[in-house]
């Protein structure tokens, strides 16, 4: 754990940190041609950040962020159980929207929050549906 997230208020600076990443990651990808369809889905066993659409290809995105790099990037923070909790809700929204016939996908957008602007990078289908690194 980061040392400025050890001393943060539970729920506070840092929970605002993640929302601007997703904020930030969801514009990027809108630039990017990607179309969003929600946001935050929550189940039991998991959460997905952002669900869009590009072109014909369904995507799951999980945004991670950094505010210091010596702990690692945003997108090497992404284990196998996170992304299994992603699968896990992903499949959900799709049952519940009729995706499961469409291709799909699971992307990270790793949010790099250490600079004077915040920079987004890419990682198109990061994991695939047992929660493995691509």
């Amino acid at each position: 754990m980061a040392d400025d997230e050890r001393t943060a208020p539970p729920g506070g600076d840092r929970a605002a940190r993640g929302r601007e990443a997703e904020e930030t990651a969801a514009a990027w990808l809108a630039g990017q041609g990607y179309r969003m369809l929600a946001r935050n889905h929550r189940t039991r066993r998991g959460e997905v950040d952002l669900v869009c659409r590009e072109g014909g290809v369904l995507c799951f995105v999980e945004v991670r962020s950094r505010t210091r790099l010596d702990y690692g990037s945003p997108a090497g923070s992404v284990t196998v159980a996170k992304a299994r909790r992603v699968v896990a809700a992903a499949t959900d929204w799709a049952l519940r929207h009729g995706g499961l016939a469409q291709d799909m996908r699971f992307d990270v957008v790793a949010v790099d929050l250490t600079g004077a602007a915040p920079r987004c990078e890419l990682f198109r289908n990061a994991f695939d549906a047992e929660g493995r690194r691509s």
